[in-house]
């Protein structure tokens, strides 16, 4: 998907397709719009930005590894998504509740959710990896589109509690085609549910393209469900965060739900199982390396006076001492114990859990009476040996 293609109707339209605040080139562009969201937006607050990305990148590449190395068994990157994720998590009050998909770390370190707690989820070492409710986060969703349902309950739940709070359901490309977005949207428009509709459009719903999925920008299916509809460049952190913004004030004031389709790009695989290089081209991905989120933060900071260089290596030393933390944490994850599958499952115990608890340790018996049995074997099988030698 490229700027090119045609503009979405909605709350905001740019001839260009979608709205920027931060050219590629780290030009910043006046928009009558938009501007008013982020006046408060100065050098240190755009500083924090390019940190908060640049960390992320390092923490990402390094989940990467250890996955390569045997110690996380799969990780989901979000190289590329950076900008999309840190600008709309810095709109949020600690009030709202984020539910993510799978690959929302960049969300997850804005809310103050420890990495290693997210690396824990998929190394196996939890179920879930911190309390939703210290965060304001629910963890992560696996199950294609379905946070999106939640978000709009908990809304809906908000707004009865007389609370201005808002939730957002972040998605990618791909989950617009579920069934659980499309009746999310349903409700959420009927009942005016202070809910945002994040969609992270990466350009590939795994394989296929976002192309095959829809014949028109993904911004535009809100209008069917009555709700507005944002289109913005996602590899512009400035503008990510003043649509957030709007979108947030939209909510707060009773206007209900807004969709934001955030046009961005997946640089790495959808997951380290996957191999991207079987269904995309060296070519296209040049071109949207081109547009890279952070560099051009970096552009803008430096045409404004900034010491790049000074600024880059604290960044990287931070990124760094990140990264080392997440790393260091893999010696103290303990494994579950295998029985503990069953604990929270329900507030209280039924005889159908009951029955699954028993058939599994029945199943895990038989491991450990093979664990019992082999040294005996090997005892008595010495013990023959022996005796024939005597």
């Amino acid at each position: 998907m490229t700027p090119s293609e045609p503009t979405s109707t909605g709350l905001l339209t740019r001839p260009a397709g979608f709205a920027q605040l931060i050219t590629p080139e780290g030009e910043r562009r006046p928009d009558p719009e938009l501007d008013r969201w982020v006046v408060d937006v100065d050098t240190e607050v755009l500083r924090g930005l390019y940190r908060d990305m640049s960390v992320l990148r390092r923490i990402d590449a390094e989940g990467i590894a250890l996955q390569r190395q045997g110690e996380v068994g799969l990780w989901p990157p979000l190289l590329g998504q950076e900008a999309a994720q840190v600008g709309s998590a810095r709109a949020l009050r600690s009030d709202d509740f984020v539910f993510g998909s799978y690959r929302e770390h960049g969300v997850a370190w804005v809310r103050g959710i420890d990495p290693a707690d997210v690396l824990r989820v998929w190394r196996g070492a939890a179920s879930s990896g911190w309390n939703p409710s210290d965060f304001g986060m629910a963890v992560p969703q696996i199950i294609i589109g379905a946070q999106s349902l939640h978000a709009t309950g908990w809304a809906m739940g908000a707004a009865w509690d007389g609370s201005d709070a808002a939730a957002v359901a972040y998605f990618g490309d791909g989950a617009t085609s579920e069934g659980d977005v499309n009746e999310a949207l349903v409700f959420a428009s009927s009942f005016d549910a202070p809910v945002v509709f994040f969609c992270q459009n990466n350009g590939w719903a795994i394989s296929e393209p976002v192309g095959l999925q829809s014949k028109q920008p993904l911004a535009n299916r809100a209008d069917g469900f009555a709700v507005p509809g944002i289109r913005v460049d996602g590899n512009d952190v400035l503008a990510v965060l003043a649509a957030t913004r709007v979108a947030l004030d939209r909510a707060r004031r009773g206007g209900g739900p807004t969709f934001i389709e955030a046009v961005t790009y997946r640089m790495g695989p959808h997951t380290t199982a996957d191999d991207p290089k079987r269904y995309r081209t060296d070519d296209e991905l040049a071109d949207w390396r081109a547009r890279d989120p952070i560099a051009r933060v970096g552009a803008l900071l430096a045409a404004s006076g900034v010491d790049r260089d000074e600024l880059d290596r604290e960044v990287e030393a931070e990124a760094a001492r990140a990264a080392g933390a997440l790393r260091a944490s893999i010696a103290t994850m303990v494994d579950p114990e295998p029985m503990s599958v069953f604990d929270h499952v329900y507030a209280e115990p039924n005889s159908h859990l009951e029955r699954q608890r028993e058939h599994y340790a029945r199943y895990l018996a038989q491991f450990d009476d093979q664990a019992t049995d082999a040294p005996a074997n090997a005892s008595s099988a010495s013990a023959t040996t022996e005796g024939g030698a005597r």
